[in-house]
């Protein structure tokens, strides 16, 4: 997808991600969500 504003020309293309880089995206996510039922958790435990 190409946006002429300007004169200034903004490409944007899908860029492919590497298997580690899937890898490393989905454990991120993975500790993200524990964590954050973790401190739901204690917040719940707390009130």
């Amino acid at each position: 997808m190409t946006l002429n504003l300007l004169f200034f020309t903004i490409t944007i293309k899908k860029r492919e991600i590497s298997i580690e880089e899937a890898v490393h995206q989905e454990m991120v996510k993975r500790l993200y969500e524990e964590n954050k039922d973790r401190r739901m958790s204690v917040y719940h435990f707390r009130f």
